[in-house]
């Protein structure tokens, strides 16, 4: 399988109309459009039931007490673990691709709806992602963060971000994942049915220091 996107290259820099936030003409960070990125997928092998798509932040701080907090920074070096931000499942194999901003655009307060969604008439299900867990404790923006919700890594990390877009082709037409799920859960239970794989790995950061983002593509 091969997986391209028109929104960004692979090793590139996710723009930032396709991230939560962005830095703005000031250099502060302020939300930003929130697009779901562009997506093609091609040589998906005969037989495959079903196509799932993850988005993964593979540099997320364990310990997020600095995070954002002023007079701090993140060392590069300290413990990271995975951030979720999107999982869609049960994309059938004649689909062939995602339009840019077709699935998200704008960020939707205490969350967009979900799981269940739609591409093209075709009915898809979305899972919760990891903002669903980093806004609980915040009154205003608390709620189900279903499908896709763009990259906001802290702007005091001295880590750039590498954002994961992987795609399954899987030998079921319907993934069992509970009522309310999550990325992890896709990957529970994508194990022992995945046909091929491809991905796309492309970056993205709000400290000035590293990579100042442009505000459009």
């Amino acid at each position: 399988m091969k997986l391209s996107s028109d929104s960004f290259r692979n090793g590139g820099v996710i723009p930032a109309d396709c991230a939560l936030a962005a830095l703005d003409a000031q250099g502060k960070v302020a939300l930003s459009a929130n697009r779901n990125p562009q997506l093609s997928w091609s040589e998906v092998p005969a037989g495959v039931a079903s196509l799932a798509l993850l988005c993964i932040d593979g540099d997320a701080p364990l310990d997020a007490g600095n995070v954002n907090r002023e007079g701090y920074t993140l060392p590069a070096a300290m413990p990271r673990g995975d951030f979720f931000h999107w999982s869609l499942i049960d994309i059938p194999p004649s689909m062939a691709a995602i339009a840019e901003g077709a699935l998200s655009d704008g960020v939707s307060v205490r969350g967009k709806p979900g799981p269940t969604t739609t591409l093209d008439g075709v009915p898809l299900r979305q899972g919760l992602n990891d903002y669903h867990g980093w806004f609980s404790a915040d009154l205003a923006m608390s709620g189900d963060y279903y499908g896709y919700d763009g990259p906001c890594p802290p702007w005091n990390d001295e880590r750039v971000h590498h954002y994961i877009f992987r795609i399954y082709a899987l030998d079921v037409p319907r993934l069992a994942v509970p009522a309310r799920f999550g990325c992890a859960d896709v990957l529970n239970a994508i194990h022992g049915h995945i046909v091929d794989e491809a991905q796309l790995i492309a970056t993205y950061t709000l400290n000035p220091a590293l990579i100042r983002q442009p505000h459009t593509r």
